[in-house]
């Protein structure tokens, strides 16, 4: 076991306290992961439990980081003619949204898609959420729906924008040459939370060369999410979008430090352990172990490909001629290298007969996975 030496956190909030007692009835550590499911999901306390802001374009609105669908209503119109194929080749009127946001991503689709929707239905755990996106989505009435679990069986085209990044993750940390499982656990006055590493048999999904100590994350939680979509999947699509990269990509050598980062006020830090439930706590995504869950769970990989390739792919340049120029300098961020388009990538997986969606149509990638 060896601490890593930080300052400790001071402990003001109930939620802090909440995680303190917790980490204490444990035995005086617990995994990052359950550190991070507390600190964004523990009810009535946690991060997207409570009623801040979160998603916003600018920081004058109080939220901590924007998504693509407040960003520019252009990729819920564009993302629309992929539902809208893929309902058709589903021979299906039902779309599933995980996590929602805030409605925004579905008042653009509800609007696009019109009557070809006859149920749309949201899986978020949020209450506060909830009530936000009930607010955007009152004028579809009875066709929004929101649920806390999944039947036993489901069809449809599901979407689900940023929603595999918030899925704890844990921590492997190797140190002169053993690995270890980073964990969190109170200092020596019980009043803040330091980190402390405990060897494990854990271990990433490929090998890291070299003799250099490296940090890193591994999802099983994200991994049983997709085995838990194929099982009540029995006929339709899943589009996931995220940032992350592909398994070679995300556990490459120089990525000694990780991806886990935090989100205030549109700003970046790296100290999960300060401002507990103030601030978004977040991994970028491994989309190899999400495809290899899922396919062994029975759905088959439909595409993956870059943001932009896909948006592209589906009519976004034609969307932007439609705009006047400082509507598409904004939509344009969509696809920009620099900004969303490289970093952020499209996963779609399906239940049933395969096809080709097309989005994937341009720069499919599925072979690099």
């Amino acid at each position: 076991m060896g601490r890593v030496t930080s300052k400790p956190i001071i402990l003001p909030s109930a939620l802090q306290t909440h995680v303190a007692k917790a980490i204490a009835e444990a035995g005086g550590w617990i995994g990052f992961d359950r550190f991070m499911a507390l600190a964004l999901y523990t009810p009535g306390l946690g991060y997207y439990a409570g009623d801040l802001p979160k998603f916003g374009a600018m920081p004058a609105s109080g939220s901590d980081f924007v998504t693509a669908p407040e960003l520019s209503s252009v990729f819920g119109r564009v993302l629309a003619r992929q539902v809208r194929e893929a309902l058709d080749a589903i021979a299906t009127d039902e779309v599933w949204e995980f996590g929602a946001g805030s409605g925004a991503l579905a008042a653009q689709l509800l609007g696009a898609l019109g009557d070809r929707v006859r149920r749309y239905t949201i899986v978020d755990l949020s209450g506060s959420l909830r009530a936000r996106q009930q607010a955007t989505l009152a004028a579809w009435g009875d066709r929004v729906h929101w649920v806390d679990r999944l039947p036993d069986q489901m069809q449809g085209v599901v979407v689900g924008n940023e929603v595999l990044d918030a899925m704890p993750v844990q921590l492997l940390q190797r140190r002169a040459g053993l690995w270890h499982e980073r964990g969190v656990a109170l200092d020596e006055s019980g009043n803040g939370f330091v980190w402390q590493d405990r060897p494990t048999p854990l271990r990433p999904p490929v090998e890291i060369d070299g003799p250099h100590d490296y940090l890193t994350e591994i999802h099983p939680q994200g991994e049983a999410f997709m085995r838990t979509l194929a099982q009540h999947l029995v006929r339709g699509a899943a589009f996931l979008i995220d940032y992350g990269f592909g398994e070679d990509e995300y556990y490459h050598p120089q990525r000694h430090m990780g991806t886990l980062v935090c989100h205030r006020g549109h700003q970046v830090d790296s100290d999960p352990l300060a401002d507990v439930g103030l601030k978004d706590i977040t991994a970028h995504v491994n989309f190899t172990a999400m495809a290899l869950a899922a396919q062994d769970a029975g759905l088959q990989v439909l595409g993956y490909t870059t943001q932009a390739h896909f948006l592209i792919n589906c009519g976004l340049l034609s969307e932007l001629e439609q705009l006047t120029q400082t509507q598409r300098a904004q939509a344009a961020k969509l696809m920009m290298e620099h900004e969303m388009g490289e970093l952020f990538k499209v996963l779609a997986v399906g239940a049933a007969a395969p096809w080709r969606p097309m989005g994937f149509a341009q720069g499919d990638r599925s072979h690099r996975l």
